[in-house]
């Protein structure tokens, strides 16, 4: 299984960007997807988390602004982000857990992309 991230950019304050988290390999079931970011000197943040089926969760910062969602037809998990703000810059990962019939559940991290907002 792999994960990639994708979608990430420099865009204006007050732009949206969406990310999109692929699950790719034979068999695979998409369980949960997490955002996190990370900017230097700082510690990772969770920024938004959703299980299948079930529930979302938001970071407080982002909430109102951001929304996670998961299709399964396609793997994909997406972080749909609108009115950005400066602070919203950072490099964005995702983290999922996958199931597959030879390997069961396991979670996986995709390489990060960088989401820049800023005039």
């Amino acid at each position: 299984v792999q994960l990639q991230a994708s979608g990430g950019g420099l865009v204006q304050p007050g732009g949206s960007l969406t990310l999109s988290c692929v699950a790719s390999g034979r068999g695979v079931l998409v369980n949960t997807v997490a955002w996190y970011r990370h900017t230097p000197g700082s510690e990772r943040e969770l920024v938004a988390e959703i299980v299948r089926g079930r529930s979302t969760t938001y970071a407080d910062s982002v909430k109102g602004r951001f929304t996670i969602s998961l299709d399964n037809d396609k793997n994909t998990g997406y972080l749909r982000m609108n009115n950005l703000k400066p602070e919203d810059t950072a490099q964005y990962s995702c983290n999922a857990n996958v199931y597959t019939r030879s390997t069961g559940s396991v979670y996986y991290w995709g390489k990060g992309t960088l989401v820049t907002v800023s005039s």
